[in-house]
């Protein structure tokens, strides 16, 4: 590959170039400015015995590896992994416990986290302690002498938490741990955990790195290659690889990562102060207000914006919530998030419907909670869906 096509060079580029230029190099054999898409499942080996790079698509495909590549120079990491979905990744870490490990994870935690840690993991002898991230005595203190893994979000779900990264990856390391976390609400364009001592950072590619709505993906970026290595065996092992069309839509959609976070930030903290002060609104959540309680923290380790997700409780019954949910026309009904059209969900009965009812009551995850996922709609009608739905 001539110099003028190679992104080797592009190490200390800014973020937005590297997004667009590293892993998608120049097709060097038809000069095409997005590289092809590899369907192949199998590839001819030189000999028998002899492997070549790539051999068989479980193992390895040359599109899934043009998205590793983007995501390790993007998340800062040793090397990075994509998998079929964010809880085929989430699984793929869990798999590195063994029967009687414990877990300490956050309890601003997302619904199929909570499910995977209480209802699968259980099921092999893993241990699992839930204990507010912000809180980090309270995390010290879980820490048993077989707890192998701290697993947090870096802005929670759907309590939009903050916790202090460093300081928990200093007591997870002290204690002999690992420290993961979900950066799916963050974006490798607000906040890179792995700069800030984290082990293992994993995204719902679903989200706001494919940002579309039309595809399914998970990924994992770590900070030291020998985790890379074992985390790789067990994909391997187990085959929960992304597709390559679906390598495909990602790639193409980190192109655009930076610039669609930034304005949907944006836009999102218009919403949360307007609706900070709406007289049906009890409280709003929401890391950009002087009045979440971990602002100060997310003005130091977020840039770029504060998130386009806003979670708010209205002075209201179940009924009343889930009637303001399905009166909006632009916001959409449905679960998910992080794509270019707006979404509004009930977590109590959605997202977090598989947490236990008590836990549910305990983390403050009430009936009375909305969770917004701000699109690229323009503020005033994102606006006004809401207030005509505020008044059904």
């Amino acid at each position: 590959m001539s110099e003028s096509n190679s992104t080797e060079n592009l190490s200390h580029a800014d973020f937005r170039t590297r997004a667009i230029h590293v892993g998608n190099e120049i097709d060097p054999s038809t000069g095409a400015v997005v590289p092809p898409i590899h369907l192949a499942s199998t590839f001819r080996q030189p000999g028998a015995g002899e492997w070549g790079e790539f051999d068989y698509s479980r193992s390895g495909n040359p599109t899934r590896h043009n998205l590793e590549t983007t995501l390790t120079s993007l998340d800062s990491g040793a090397g990075a992994l994509a998998f079929s979905s964010g809880m085929a990744a989430i699984h793929c870490v869990t798999m590195l416990l063994r029967s009687g490990d414990h877990v300490v994870a956050g309890c601003d935690l997302y619904g199929g986290a909570y499910r995977l840690l209480h209802k699968i993991c259980s099921r092999s002898g893993i241990e699992v302690t839930l204990v507010d991230m912000t809180d980090h005595l309270a995390v010290e203190s879980a820490i048993k002498t077989k707890t192998r893994l701290v697993w947090g979000e870096t802005i929670g779900n759907p309590r939009l938490t903050i916790p202090n990264l460093s300081r928990l990856a200093e007591i997870a390391h002290a204690k002999g741990c690992l420290f993961g976390v979900d950066n799916t609400f963050g974006t490798p364009a607000l906040i890179r955990p792995l700069e800030l001592g984290v082990d293992i950072v994993m995204h719902s590619a679903t989200k706001y790195l494919g940002g579309h709505s039309d595809c399914l993906g998970g990924t994992l970026a770590v900070a030291d290659r020998s985790l890379y290595d074992e985390l790789y065996f067990i994909q391997n092992a187990t085959g929960a690889v992304l597709d390559p069309f679906s390598c495909f839509l990602v790639s193409r959609g980190l192109k655009t990562l930076d610039l669609r976070v930034r304005e949907q930030s944006a836009t999102a903290l218009r919403l949360a102060q307007w609706l900070e002060q709406h007289p049906r609104v009890r409280s709003v959540l929401y890391p950009g207000l002087a009045s979440h309680p971990q602002h100060e923290l997310a003005q130091s380790i977020l840039s770029g914006g504060f998130g386009a997700m806003v979670t708010f409780e209205l002075d209201a019954e179940k009924s009343e919530t889930a009637k303001v949910c399905e009166s909006t026309q632009l916001f959409h009904l449905a679960v998910s998030l992080g794509a270019v059209e707006s979404l509004i969900e009930q977590p109590a009965t959605m997202s977090h419907a598989s947490y236990d009812a008590a836990d549910r009551e305990r983390f403050g995850i009430s009936d009375g909670l909305i969770r917004l996922s701000v699109g690229l709609e323009s503020f005033e009608d994102l606006q006004a869906d809401l207030q005509r739905a505020f008044c059904q």
